[in-house]
């Protein structure tokens, strides 16, 4: 066999069975459940169309939740599994699922005691939906399938047709990786999984998204200015989180030609700052100048001004520059 489960036989499991399962503490989902899905790797189940009507599905590993009573089986598909899509209906067109199956007969009626890779058909709808899954089925992807279509037609154009609906699971304590849908709730404090851009951490009532430390960004300066004053470098900004608290960073200086006289009203910035990275209220900080301490202004429209003191030359020093953006 070609899909395998980690203790579904009553008896026959062998020890390459056992070696091929994930094995280990899941991450929860409940107090008995575990949160089922794939484990990330490679292209771990991955679907490709390879004729008319004929997907094939590519080898990977997962976990596959029953009931609470039943548990979780972990399961292991070691060759590529080519599934047959139904010719469409005359009418409608229809979503097909495929999915990650356990039977397990001690559970439910049918019979059999094994895992495997199958397609769940669903109805045919001029605007169709997902079809339900059975107990113990994890789905994979989805199929759209026209009305009409088959492989005398020219069967399924799968650059369009295939919606991938793989989730992922991961140890106990490892951050999950994204994968399709983001809209479950955590199962404990201090759980955390991938979003797509950073990390976000369950607080114990909703995820909270942790601001990654992101790479610095050249704003536009306004005419007159010009980079590196004072031999600091140039003007660069980036917003970071410190202790939960949002915070905007500056680096750099600016020169200007005429001696006491910053250029633009005293304003540095061409085009402001954006949105998340503007202070709520008008924040004061002092910086170093040509001849003297002047302060910058970090106003709530995204703009930098330079407050001036007597005796300023032609530059100043943004570097090291840090403050908050909340209230």
């Amino acid at each position: 066999m070609t899909v395998r489960s980690g203790w579904l036989l009553p008896t026959g499991q062998t020890r390459e069975d056992t070696r091929l399962s994930p094995l280990g503490a899941m991450a929860p989902e409940t107090a008995m459940t575990t949160r089922d899905g794939v484990i990330a790797g490679g292209t771990a189940l991955n679907a490709t169309g390879i004729g008319a009507m004929q997907i094939q599905i590519a080898v990977g590993r997962a976990v596959v939740q029953g009931t609470d009573t039943q548990g979780a089986y972990p399961v292991t598909v070691t060759a590529p599994e080519t599934l047959t899509v139904a010719d469409g209906n005359a009418q409608n067109p229809r979503i097909d699922a495929v999915v990650l199956r356990v039977y397990d007969e001690l559970y439910d009626n049918t019979g059999q005691t094994l895992a495997r890779i199958e397609l769940v058909q669903g109805a045919p709808n001029a605007t169709p939906t997902p079809p339900t899954l059975p107990p113990a089925a994890l789905r994979l992807w989805e199929v759209t399938v026209p009305a009409g279509v088959s492989a005398g037609t020219g069967g399924i154009t799968w650059s369009n047709a295939l919606a991938d609906r793989r989730r992922y699971t991961a140890g106990y304590g490892g951050i999950i990786p994204r994968g399709w849908g983001l809209s479950f709730t955590g199962a404990y404090p201090g759980q955390y999984r991938d979003n797509g851009g950073g990390l976000d951490r369950w607080d114990g009532a909703a995820w909270q998204t942790l601001d990654p430390v992101i790479g610095w960004t050249a704003p536009v300066l306004a005419a007159g200015y010009t980079n590196n004053g004072n031999s600091q470098g140039n003007i660069r900004y980036r917003r970071i989180t410190l202790g939960g608290v949002p915070f905007l960073q500056l680096r750099g200086g600016v020169s200007w030609a005429t001696s006491g006289t910053p250029p633009n009203s005293s304003n540095l910035l061409g085009v402001v700052l954006p949105a998340n990275c503007r202070p709520v209220a008008l924040t004061s900080v002092p910086i170093a100048a040509g001849g003297v301490d002047i302060k910058l202004d970090a106003q709530p429209s995204g703009q930098l001004r330079l407050v001036a003191s007597t005796g300023l030359t032609t530059w100043a020093a943004l570097s090291g520059v840090q403050y908050p953006l909340d209230a």
